[in-house]
């Protein structure tokens, strides 16, 4: 093999190949680009160049020497190899050094090196190569003549696979080519390497074993997906779609970059490019490097399927803000032993919901006193209601915004006293939150908000839906409480510290 034969890297081997025919050899070269795209094949080819030798992959020559800096990057190693510079070539015209990821040399390695490329022998050359060249020495690079090797163009690269696969008697349909290539990212190395993989399975390779090699989800899937969220599909809608491709095996971050690859094709051609593509677009990008892919990716996809309501202008206050309003005046007043807390005229009416039913007030603490009777506080034990549950979601949300975009599709239940029973839709989501230090976090947002603990059991219900105003739900005790119902009004009392129920007028 000679440099007239590599593919992809014309405008370093044209360059190379004129400077060899015109005897113009540097004492150093310094060859940089991203990984498997060909910078230590042309080094080895061009050492042997340079000493006028044919090139062949699977004989060494004495007077060619590798050297790996990632395994011999100390000081010693590098003074070494100054001292061995000057005995001269055994056979070969040249010494030749070549020094594979050369960024990997330390502080005082570089320096030791340095020294050598300032005066180096007339019959040694270096070769050194890298994928970051960003870490190498200015006083380096300086004295290298620097190539920069760039990634594989596409048409190149399917190409060459073709011609590969034919010598190799291969089978390859034209798409599993352009999907190799594709996930080769203009690697070389990483394309042939897939290849010869899928070579070995036997038969005809297809678009669907590439597929399956690589963890790729159908494209149909894909689009059927993107489809739900730009036509805001419900939630559930979106999670069950989402949910069959984790049962699948699909890889969530993989998921995210074919989402990703799709919206931005979308973008590309123009197809109703909006603000909403580009922050979904923006978001599904931080999916893979996220520390939890699998539940970053839900959110994602959850905000995106559910975009904010936009303003109908009119002064009327729909039911849920109503509501929403209603709850945040529900707040916990804390009790100090033997005492009774009392509120003043605070009361936040509500109009009736869309049934008919009144809501009754709900007292607002802003202006509590205390009071002079001592009253023993209720001693029952810990019951959780709906009257705070937006409250617990509300303190997850600010501390773990990942588990409260999990917690919030929940159906909760505050039946049993002392215990918390949360029914999820799908089962990667029950898996999710019922880990231990999940389960805390939520118990730790209830212990904020009611001031004890109570158990919290996840289950998995396909039924469960999660409510769909919890607002509204989350007043409902406090309206259905009596005078007469002592029990109930003894369990809000030890959650919310002891308290004084108005009835509305």
């Amino acid at each position: 093999m000679s440099l007239d034969e590599i593919v992809g890297q014309e405008h370093i081997t044209e360059t190379l190949s004129k400077a060899l025919k015109s005897g113009r050899i540097s004492h150093a070269y310094l060859f940089t680009g991203p990984r498997g795209v060909g910078k230590t094949s042309i080094a080895r080819i061009l050492a042997h160049e340079i000493n006028g030798l044919p090139y062949d992959e699977t004989q060494n020559h004495l007077d060619i020497i590798e050297i790996d800096a990632a395994s011999n990057n100390g000081v010693e190693d590098v003074r070494d190899l100054r001292e061995k510079v000057y005995v001269a070539p055994a056979e070969a015209k040249y010494k030749v050094y070549i020094i594979d990821e050369v960024h990997m040399l330390s502080k005082a390695a570089f320096n030791a090196l340095l020294k050598t490329l300032e005066e180096p022998p007339a019959h040694v050359v270096f070769i050194l190569a890298t994928t970051e060249a960003h870490k190498l020495p200015e006083t380096i690079v300086s004295r290298t003549q620097r190539f920069i090797f760039r990634p594989i163009d596409p048409a190149k690269a399917a190409a060459h696979l073709k011609t590969i696969a034919k010598q190799e008697k291969i089978t390859v349909a034209d798409d599993a080519i352009d999907l190799i290539v594709e996930h080769g990212s203009g690697s070389f190395r990483d394309s042939i390497s897939l290849l010869d993989q899928l070579a070995s399975s036997g038969g005809k390779v297809g678009l669907d074993d590439v597929q399956a090699m690589l963890g790729i989800a159908p494209a149909a899937a894909i689009d059927a997906l993107l489809m739900s969220i730009s036509e805001e599909q419900t939630a559930t809608d979106v999670y069950k779609q989402l949910g069959q491709l984790f049962d699948q095996g699909f890889q969530p971050a993989n998921i995210a970059k074919q989402l990703a690859a799709a919206v931005r094709t979308r973008l590309i051609r123009g197809d109703g490019a909006t603000q909403a593509q580009l922050e979904l677009l923006a978001a599904l990008l931080d999916v893979p490097v996220s520390h939890d892919p699998e539940a970053h990716l839900e959110i994602v996809l959850l905000r995106a399927s559910s975009p904010p309501a936009a303003s109908t202008g009119s002064s009327s206050p729909r039911p849920a803000a109503v509501a929403t309003r209603a709850t945040e005046t529900a707040v916990l007043v804390a009790s100090e032993p033997n005492k009774t807390v009392k509120h003043k005229t605070a009361v936040a009416k509500t109009p009736p919901t869309p049934d008919g039913e009144v809501i009754q007030d709900v007292i607002l603490p802003a202006e509590a006193e205390l009071a002079t009777d001592m009253t023993p506080p209720a001693t029952s034990g810990t019951v959780m209601h709906a009257a705070n549950w937006q409250q617990v979601l509300n303190v997850l949300k600010k501390q773990h915004n990942t588990l409260y975009g999990i917690v919030r599709m929940a159906q909760p239940d505050f039946t049993a006293p002392g215990k918390l029973t949360l029914a999820f839709n799908f089962a990667f989501h029950q898996k999710r939150a019922n880990e231990a230090k999940n389960r805390q976090a939520i118990s730790n947002a209830i212990v904020t908000v009611a001031g004890s603990a109570v158990e919290v059991v996840c289950v998995h219900d396909a039924d469960a839906t999660p409510p769909k105003s919890q607002v509204v739900a989350a007043v409902m005790p406090v309206a259905a409480a009596s005078e007469n119902n002592v029990d109930s009004l003894a369990s809000i009392s030890n959650i919310f510290g002891g308290g004084e129920l108005l009835k509305s007028e």
